[in-house]
């Protein structure tokens, strides 16, 4: 190697280092600013509000009563004056059947009747003469029962008419196939000009209760206990909602809890009645139902998100007035879609991160934002409002 090459190798590696250890001092200086930096939070305040505990299942729609129609008579089948999807009330005519066998029956009846009785006075007046001849000993003792005995059949023969009258009347009111309930129709089995009869399987029509209607819906059995103790001290309602959640189909009161836990899937089915006016809620409509189990008064209430945990247990971070955060142990109780109950640990006005935690440590400096702020809008960190300046029920 030349000489002289040696002087320009030397220079050309003092230039390539020299980037090299700026950079290094550059890093060094940015990793020292940014842990001096505020950390950008989320924030909410605790409230004291009342914090209702329900329970979230699933469950279908059933008619409070459901009728098939059937004929009680045989005979050909005159009219049906309802129509389909039509809502009866008890007492409305559904069928007419031909009236006029039963109505012949019943006179011959009443005929029969009649005969019988003209015999039977008959006979109790010859039974009288038989009497009143055995006391003069005109006609033997036999004679005498003879004739009671024939009026005691008489007296059965009667009554016997007096049945078949009753039942050919009966058979009459059969004839006029009504409804037993207040509800809905749905479709004719059977048209007229048909012959029906009693032992037909098919129905005339099915009937359906609509208003009130009952929906059946799953909890899991480890709600049992909770839902027992509060059924013992009140009423329990029930909100039903559509599938994806959105409108209140209705609310209606817990009637029981079935009597027997499903094994299979480990749930217990509960039933509630629900007023159903305006036909929200049809039969075999799925639907979401949610159970108030109970109310907790004046509870402090926090978003679900602020809750950590740790070695020590849960605990979440809480934004002081100079703007610091510390680790403010506490006891959760029930929670209820993203909120849950401090039992322990906070009180109304407390400010806790519900956004960003991962990026703090005890003492770290934040500049916080409340969650009902609109984006970009940054809160001022003056004393503890400026933390969190305002409640987060509104951003629910």
């Amino acid at each position: 190697m030349k000489r002289d090459s040696i002087p320009k190798l030397g220079v050309w590696l003092l230039l390539s280092l020299a980037p090299a250890c700026h950079h290094g001092d550059t890093a060094s200086d940015g990793g020292v600013d940014g842990g001096a930096h505020p950390v950008p939070v989320l924030t909410a305040r605790v409230e004291k509000r009342d914090m209702p505990i329900r329970l979230d299942g699933l469950g279908s729609v059933t008619a409070y009563y459901t009728v098939t129609i059937h004929s009680r008579v045989d005979g050909e089948l005159m009219k049906v004056p309802f129509t389909e999807g039509q809502q009866v009330n008890k007492g409305d005519l559904l069928a007419q059947i031909d009236p006029r066998p039963f109505q012949i029956a019943k006179e011959q009846a009443e005929a029969q009747l009649a005969r019988d009785q003209a015999s039977l006075v008959d006979d109790k007046l010859n039974l009288a003469r038989d009497i009143d001849l055995r006391k003069q000993a005109l006609v033997a003792q036999q004679v005498v029962d003879d004739q009671q005995a024939l009026v005691g059949q008489l007296e059965g023969t009667v009554k016997a008419d007096q049945a078949a009258i009753d039942s050919a009347a009966l058979n009459l009111i059969y004839s006029r196939v009504t409804s037993p309930i207040d509800g809905l129709t749905g479709v004719r089995q059977i048209d007229p000009g048909n012959i029906i009869h009693a032992a037909d399987t098919t129905g005339l029509v099915v009937i359906t209760a609509l208003d009130p209607i009952a929906v059946l819906f799953t909890l899991p059995e480890d709600d049992l206990p909770a839902i027992s103790e509060q059924m013992e001290n009140h009423k329990l309602t029930a909100d039903a909602f559509t599938r994806d959640g959105r409108i209140n189909l209705g609310t209606g009161e817990v009637a029981l809890i079935d009597n027997q836990i499903n094994q299979t899937t480990g749930t217990l089915r509960i039933k509630a009645i629900f007023p159903n006016p305006h036909r929200a809620l049809w039969p075999n409509q799925f639907v979401k139902t949610s159970l108030l189990l109970t109310t907790r008064k004046n509870a402090m209430v926090i978003p679900t998100v602020a809750i950590q945990r740790g070695p020590q247990g849960t605990f979440v971070y809480r934004v002081k007035s100079d703007s610091t955060v510390e680790a403010r142990p506490l006891t959760v109780g029930p929670s209820q879609n993203d909120l849950s109950v401090a039992e322990t640990g906070l009180v109304e006005g407390d400010v806790v991160v519900v956004d960003g935690q991962y990026k703090l440590h005890v003492g770290s400096l934040v500049v916080a934002r409340d969650v009902t702020d609109k984006p970009g809008s940054v809160s001022g960190s003056d004393g503890g409002a400026g933390a969190g300046g305002g409640a987060f029920g509104g951003a629910q």
